[in-house]
């Protein structure tokens, strides 16, 4: 009778063992330790991301644009990095200061570039989708055309990402006070004209992310402009 007791006792045990796993595994959702990918991007295959369906929805009307505006060889990945760093690809997109849209224009950017274009009011729209991919295109466009000082095409879409981001006056008037006319030089005298200095960290890191971070990951969208490291 003692064996048999102990048998039974140990039996309870592993029943009470078991149920108390069952229940763990119905507590914990299945996939709950897994980590979701950061927006706007999907996990692909071979550990890689693979753009939204937000991006993918506006591919072809940016390389349109992209074209159009830069012609064939446009740097379409640059400027759809961009627009991943702009707002995500979100067109309701607002930030803290007031910029709207996918392109993220300052109401007073967004004045400015219809007037030179001879928008009325009603077809001046930043937070519309089509209209803020055209305008990041032909702005960067515009910034590009004045910045031929500014050296190879590379460090050129350097400088006009830099323009687009703080200003093309604030570029202008470091490079006058630059060491030199490299990239470097240009990059190493932030701050020493109009701009704040404490501008510069984030003047300075646009590109950077844009082109080293985000740009190969649209890689399939065109050919990548590649950006010495500094």
């Amino acid at each position: 009778m003692t064996v048999r007791r102990a048998v039974l006792a140990v039996l309870g045990v592993v029943l009470l063992i078991a149920v108390a796993l069952a229940a763990l595994l119905v507590m914990v959702p299945a996939g709950a330790a897994e980590k979701s990918p950061p927006a706007p991007f999907a996990k692909g295959g071979r550990g890689g991301f693979a753009p939204s369906p937000a991006a993918t929805r506006w591919r072809a009307e940016l390389t349109r644009q992209a074209h159009a505006q830069w012609g064939l060889d446009a740097p379409v990945p640059a400027l759809a990095a961009q627009v991943h760093q702009e707002s995500g690809w979100r067109a309701d997109a607002v930030s803290r200061v007031g910029a709207q849209g996918m392109a993220q224009f300052m109401p007073a950017t967004a004045r400015w570039w219809c007037d030179l274009h001879r928008l009325s009011a009603t077809d001046c729209r930043p937070a519309n989708p089509r209209w803020a991919l055209r305008a990041l295109v032909g702005y960067d466009r515009w910034l590009w055309d004045r910045l031929a000082a500014a050296g190879n095409p590379s460090d050129r879409l350097w400088a006009t990402l830099r323009s687009y981001n703080g200003g093309l006056g604030h570029w202008q008037a470091e490079s006058r006070l630059a060491a030199g006319p490299l990239r470097t030089h240009i990059d190493a005298a932030c701050g020493r004209a109009r701009r704040a200095p404490g501008h510069c960290p984030e003047n300075l890191g646009y590109p950077r992310r844009i082109l080293f971070d985000l740009q190969p990951r649209y890689s399939t969208w065109g050919a990548v402009w590649s950006v010495q490291a500094e």
